[in-house]
């Protein structure tokens, strides 16, 4: 039943854009409040979102399309997320569909905002990296105001609950199954220990000692992470019979280190590891042995603090650090010897598989059309893009 009201609304939607839309290629400017600066990383530096920059422009070549799609982004400033956008924008300009890109920077009643407001120029398709991933609220408000719009919405990266998917015809998820990351890590971690165990146990005590940077709290891919990297990484080390690992601080309530503010950036990874270094050393008999990042930005900032400290570089002492994403600083920091490893978010074949959901809308098919080839969830619209581990070897 689901699939006939999509292609009923679909259909409908589809005759009132010819009416209305008029094949205007102008793309709604958003009049969203000024964000908060970007967090200090290593990100380019973006344009606000209340600014129109060059690469929001309406697409050029080929035949317009009715669609005027309005791109949703959490943060201009991540690294994973600015390559899917990078990839996104190619597409979309190759289909000769009109889009506008949205920067929420971390702030959730900013892309609230900015969706109403899109949603009120004409934008007729809304595409959504959700900022607030803890609670429901924010995903389900904007479902709520696409439906009454009459106009599909897809949600990515970020998971949305199944709820709030179920909650309507035309809205989707295109997005990763949170826990393989974290038991992909795992894996990286347990399986390069073994093969390094003396060297990494720099005090020679038997244990691994670690410290985890976390980038926020309540969310999902956050958490997996945060839990499976550790425990199967421990479940590969003790059928060996070697010791779990030791959180470096004994003291600790948590065992990890969250980003503040909640933006997963290599600042915090930096700042935290910096604060360690001041108490935990070799000349203490202390020292951290491994960094595990939930993202290769804190997993990055670390090591710039690492190796201002002196390790990790030609003829010292080297401390495994292990992230996720595999952006293409972190793939030159493996290649180099300077990383360990990381867990691969295809960016193209994220924004690839958007575009599989977009094409659908603009053809008048169902939304979740031409997907028998990707990894569907079997009882809600989502879509999961695979991880795949990144070494050195």
């Amino acid at each position: 039943m689901k699939r006939i009201l999509a292609l009923l609304l679909t259909l409908v939607m589809m005759v009132g854009l010819v009416a209305a839309c008029g094949g205007s290629d102008e793309p709604a400017e958003t009049d969203a409040p000024e964000e908060a600066a970007e967090p200090a990383d290593d990100s380019a530096e973006e344009e606000p979102a209340d600014e129109e920059p060059a690469d929001e422009e309406p697409a050029a070549g080929g035949e317009a399309s009715d669609l005027n799609v309005g791109v949703f982004y959490y943060d201009f400033a991540d690294s994973y997320i600015s390559t899917v956008r990078s990839e996104l924008d190619k597409m979309l300009e190759e289909a000769g569909i009109t889009y506008t890109n949205y920067d929420a920077a971390g702030s959730q009643p900013t892309q609230t905002e900015a969706v109403n407001s899109a949603i009120t120029g004409g934008t007729n398709l809304l595409v959504v990296n959700i900022v607030e991933t803890a609670a429901i609220d924010a995903a389900q408000g904007i479902v709520d105001s696409a439906k009454e719009a009459g106009i599909p919405v897809i949600f990515f990266n970020r998971e949305i609950d199944n709820s709030v998917i179920d909650s309507y015809e035309l809205a989707a998820f295109v997005g990763t199954d949170a826990p393989e990351a974290g038991h992909m890590q795992g894996q990286m971690i347990g399986e390069f220990l073994l093969e390094n165990y003396d060297d990494v146990d720099l005090n020679g005590d038997g244990k691994i000692s670690y410290i985890m940077l976390k980038g926020q709290e309540g969310n999902p891919e956050a958490e997996a992470r945060t839990q499976y990297s550790v425990e199967d990484a421990n479940a590969i080390l003790t059928d060996a019979g070697k010791e779990e690992l030791v959180y470096y601080d004994e003291n600790a309530a948590s065992k990890f280190l969250v980003d503040p503010d909640g933006a997963w950036s290599s600042a915090a990874g930096q700042e935290y590891m910096q604060t360690a270094l001041a108490t935990y050393t070799e000349d203490s008999n202390n020292m951290i042995e491994i960094v595990i990042g939930n993202n290769d930005d804190m997993a990055l900032g670390a090591l710039s603090a690492l190796q201002a400290a002196g390790y990790n570089k030609e003829g010292g002492t080297y401390i495994p650090v292990f992230g996720v994403d595999a952006t293409e600083t972190a793939v030159g920091k493996i290649d180099s010897g300077e990383m360990t490893g990381s867990i691969k978010q295809d960016n193209v074949g994220m924004a690839s598989t958007l575009m599989t959901l977009i094409n659908n809308v603009a053809n008048g098919d169902e939304i979740m059309a031409n997907t028998d080839d990707y990894n569907v969830d079997a009882d809600v619209d989502k879509i999961r893009v695979p991880y795949s581990i990144v070494t050195g070897q």
